[in-house]
């Protein structure tokens, strides 16, 4: 099959495709394109219009948070090892110890804090939603 026959084929497709065939059948109506689009936009049948629901209260979303958490404290570990030590804390068993509870608590308050949204995520791929919705998380 030639070139020519190809691209002939695939503009009859196109103009025969149901999306092309509602979209001409809106610009025949009348309108501009941005009243086509938002025509289109507003289709009840586009999966873009299930909003992704989160339960703040539930186990798993708790579950979720404390992940956000423990890989938000791992990022700053990695980040604190780079810092040439100075001296101010101690760094006997207490001082360590005492390091680690501080970054344990900015973990945990970047985390409610900071809305990196992996919390979210988390949550929307072990319940299902996060392909069906339109957007990554919900507004």
């Amino acid at each position: 099959m030639s070139i020519e026959k190809i691209g002939s084929l695939y503009q009859d497709e196109a103009r025969l495709s149901p999306v092309s065939r509602k979209t001409a059948a809106l610009k025949d109506a009348g309108g501009s394109f941005a009243q086509v689009l938002d025509k289109i936009a507003g289709d009840e049948t586009a999966p873009a219009s299930k909003k992704p629901k989160i339960d703040k209260t539930d186990k798993l979303y708790e579950q979720c948070e404390a992940l956000e958490t423990f890989l938000i404290k791992n990022l700053l570990d990695g980040m604190r090892n780079t810092v040439e030590k100075s001296g101010f804390i101690d760094e006997g068993f207490a001082g360590k110890m005492y390091e680690d509870m501080l970054y344990d608590e900015y973990a945990k308050e970047y985390s409610k804090n900071a809305h990196f949204g992996l919390a979210e995520l988390a949550y929307l791929e072990l319940t299902g939603q996060r392909g069906k919705s339109g957007s990554a998380l919900p507004q």
